[in-house]
């Protein structure tokens, strides 16, 4: 396979199986072959596979496992406590992803990610003093391993959990689960839950128990991290405990519940949404954690670019129309849209908004919470609302056919309407609107602009490293440098104590705005595809999400491998 013959020859098997396998395909291994000739120190091809999510780390694991004929490590084989009396380095551990499991006939049994890392099991022998055996392990399980056995004084949980008796748990009453709830160890314990994701930065805790362990994960950066879990017996009294904070209705686990929690932790107002799902083992749990004090409603902060900054502007100074913000979940629309009403949010103007939920109280503005079980939508709130008088109304999504209709006749009728949209780009939400059934010569009149945005990991400032790519590989991107005759630095991630040795520390966006002009305006009444208006508005001058990218790369706020992850598509 001639492909693989442009990888180092440590990576050439793997990737020979991976294609074979066809979890990747030969034109994905020669794109990561290039990859690794632009970076400045040789980063192995699982490490390259884990940071783009090309792959599951358990496909990997088990493709590895049958490479080097070794067994994979079953997450219930992770000791409950070190199993070397002598302290091993946590940086070491972290650093090449590999955790001691116990020891077989006088031999050391590690787990690793990588097992064909001959330096790292030569390092372990001289360290223990003993003969070491690899098995292959999970990249999330053993950095969560790590965490829990080596990790330098980040998690209290241990020493809470000793105050609980471990029994077996029968079918527990109202009133027994009630009293679980409310005993001081399981009270100690959620609030540590939230006080560490305050800590780690997260914007989000699951909780998901499975038949034999409750799961805890943080979502760092936009990335699901592995957290310590309590024991499987303590599930019933955890959830009852979060739900009792949240008012939602301990009684009832067959159906799913959304409560809200209000919470100072660390000097910081919390407001955490609850939403709970029934599951085979039990009710998963997810609390989103939105800090009201750490959001900074501007512009600059969010990541706009100064020239589709200032674009912006223009479409917002427009008094009527409709302007939406498009993304997957948890991509930043709705940071962005109250961005632009604190903009508007003058004495001269009315704003009044129907979302669901209100994520952000904002003075000076009237937020309206839909709730459909008493029959408040958001189409039964908006026919309200535009007789209230308003300069700018604020719909929390687009859902259906309805509402998309009386947000153009709100902008025709002089309203400046803002309003978000499930689609892949900026192109995409103006077919979408015409697939759902909206009149094309109604969205040429009112439709004014659209933002397609993702969130990219920002590169810690403390280690983020700076190479010089290869030739080939800028020409590929098509990097230029930021100014001319100069050579072309990029960055990658390092890893240290300020960004948890992630390499990455916060989140920006990357946008890209179409602004609606006749090009487009004909395109559309002649229905045709997102691809063709794509490129009438980079024609026009829209710079698309992935080229927005590419310029933050070149400014050494992120690396080429955070682009391509979250703009596959581009």
């Amino acid at each position: 396979m001639d492909v693989c013959e442009s990888l180092p020859e440590r990576d050439q098997a793997l990737g020979v199986k991976l294609v074979e396998q066809g979890l990747i395909t030969d034109k994905e291994l020669s794109r990561l072959a290039r990859m690794q000739e632009g970076q400045a120190d040789a980063v192995s091809l699982i490490r390259l596979l884990l940071n783009l999510g090309m792959i599951s780390e358990r496909e990997l694991a088990r493709t590895l496992a049958e490479q080097h004929d070794l067994p994979l490590t079953d997450n219930s084989q992770y000791p409950l406590s070190p199993p070397l009396d002598k302290p091993l380095p946590y940086r070491f551990l972290k650093e090449h992803h590999l955790v001691p499991l116990h020891q077989h006939d006088n031999t050391l049994v590690l787990a690793m990610v990588d097992p064909g890392d001959h330096f790292s099991l030569q390092a372990m022998t001289m360290l223990c003093g003993q003969a070491v055996r690899a098995q292959v392990g999970i990249n999330s399980e053993i950095d969560a391993a790590i965490e829990r056995l080596y990790g330098e004084g980040q998690s209290k949980i241990g020493d809470i959990l000793s105050a609980v008796q471990e029994e077996e748990e029968t079918e527990e009453h109202i009133a027994q689960l009630k009293d679980m709830a409310s005993e001081a160890p399981v009270i100690r314990l959620v609030n540590q839950l939230v006080q560490k994701a305050v800590e780690l930065r997260a914007s989000d805790i699951h909780v998901e128990p499975f038949e034999h362990r409750l799961n805890i994960r943080y979502r760092i950066d936009g990335v699901l991290q592995q957290g310590e879990a309590p024991p499987v017996t303590m599930t019933p009294a955890i959830i009852s405990r979060i739900k009792i904070l949240a008012r939602l209705n301990i009684a009832e686990r067959r159906l799913p519940q959304d409560g809200r929690i209000e919470l100072r932790v660390q000097g910081q107002d919390l407001d955490i949404r609850v939403s709970t799902v029934p599951t085979m083992h039990g009710e998963s749990l997810v609390m989103r954690l939105l800090n009201r004090e750490s959001v900074v409603l501007d512009f600059d902060a969010l990541g706009f670019a100064g020239d589709t900054r200032s674009r912006l502007q223009q479409v917002l100074a427009i008094p009527h129309g409709v302007l939406l913000v498009t993304g997957p979940t948890g991509s930043g629309k709705t940071t962005t849209l109250y961005t632009a009403l604190n903009r508007l949010n003058t004495t001269e103007r009315k704003l009044i908004t129907v979302e669901d939920p209100v994520e952000y109280q904002m003075e000076g503005i009237n937020q309206i919470h839909v709730k459909p079980a008493i029959g408040l939508t958001f189409a039964s709130a908006l026919r309200a609302i535009v007789r209230q008088d308003p300069d700018v109304i604020m719909v929390g999504e687009m859902r259906d056919l309805e509402t998309a209709r009386i947000c153009v006749q709100s902008a025709l009728t002089g309203h400046l309407v803002l309003s978000t949209l499930h689609t892949n780009d900026a192109a995409s939400s103006v077919t979408r609107l015409l697939e759902m059934g909206v009149e094309d010569y109604l969205l040429t009149s009112t439709l004014n602009g659209v933002v397609g945005q993702r969130l990219i990991r920002v590169l810690c400032p403390h280690c983020k490293e700076r190479y010089e790519p290869l030739p080939e590989l800028v020409r590929e991107l098509k990097l230029e440098p930021l100014n001319p005759g100069e050579p072309v630095w990029l960055y990658q991630p390092v890893g240290c104590e300020h960004c948890a040795r992630t390499g990455y520390h916060g989140r920006l966006a990357i946008q890209e705005l179409l602004v609606m002009n006749d090009d487009i305006r004909k395109l559309v009444l002649s229905h045709a595809d997102a691809g063709q208006i794509q490129r009438a508005a980079v024609a026009a001058g829209m710079r698309t999400m992935y080229g927005d990218g590419l310029l933050k790369v070149r400014q050494g706020i992120t690396n080429v491998e955070e682009v391509i992850r979250v703009t596959q598509e581009a």
